[in-house]
């Protein structure tokens, strides 16, 4: 039987990586995103949809065209995330606090509502998280917010389905487009967690995409030990 995993945000970035991991792997890929994956991915055994998840009203109905024909889902990463602006949150306008929401938080539960609706047997659903739902560091604002709602909401689905394992797990840190738009944030002084990104790049402490990807495949069996609803974070795990 196909191996069967389902990635948001498999455009670029965490998502991309996670993709290419599974597909060198043998597993048919399921994404959606707005932009097309990159062309080094596409191939007979990824599927793809694209969808704006800041338009939740779409959401059902690309997940049924992605997802019509598959029976069970080993994996399920929901990935697909917007950062905002590093910015003190008494600054930020609250539509850019709803948009940073409704794509990290509410896109994720019209995706696991319409999954647990569906007739498709599902393993696991993880969470894509963050070390800034938790650590309060100035800047992160809406960002923060919403990573930590979705620790909860993850917790919440877990004490519902028991059927289905849940787990928001942040995946350290990674080598993306964010670390460009970092580089252009002005005041570092002010917003300290700036300035220990920008010096991690191009380290260890942060691998490119794929390298994350495998990181995180690495871990998954100690994840699963942990209680489901459970958040974690890819850096305290033993791979």
């Amino acid at each position: 039987m196909a191996k069967n995993v389902l990635i948001t945000g498999v455009s670029s970035g965490l998502g991309a990586g996670l993709a290419e991991s599974y597909l060198n792997d043998g597993y048919h890929v399921y994404g959606l995103s707005r932009r097309l994956p990159p062309e080094r991915l596409r191939g007979d055994r990824l599927h793809h949809v694209s969808v704006d998840l800041n338009v939740s009203g779409e959401i059902p109905a690309a997940l049924h065209r992605l997802l019509h024909s598959v029976s069970e889902l080993e994996w399920v990463y929901l990935n697909a995330g917007v950062l905002g602006e590093i910015r003190d949150l008494v600054e930020a306008p609250l539509e850019e606090l709803k948009h940073t929401m409704n794509v990290n938080l509410w896109a994720n539960k019209v995706l696991i509502d319409a999954l647990l609706r569906s007739d498709i047997s599902i393993q696991t659903i993880i969470g894509i998280s963050s070390g800034a739902a938790v650590n309060g560091n100035r800047g992160w604002s809406g960002y923060s917010l919403s990573k930590a709602a979705l620790n909860m909401l993850m917790m919440l689905y877990a004490r519902e389905q028991s059927d289905v394992r849940f787990y928001a797990l942040a995946p350290g840190l990674i080598d993306t487009a964010m670390q460009d738009y970092m580089s252009t944030v002005p005041d570092e002084n002010r917003f300290t967690s700036v300035r220990r990104l920008r010096s991690a790049r191009n380290t260890d402490d942060m691998p490119h995409p794929l390298e994350a990807a495998g990181r995180i495949r690495a871990c998954l069996g100690e994840l699963l030990r942990l209680e489901s609803g459970s958040f974690a974070d890819v850096r305290h795990l033993q791979g």
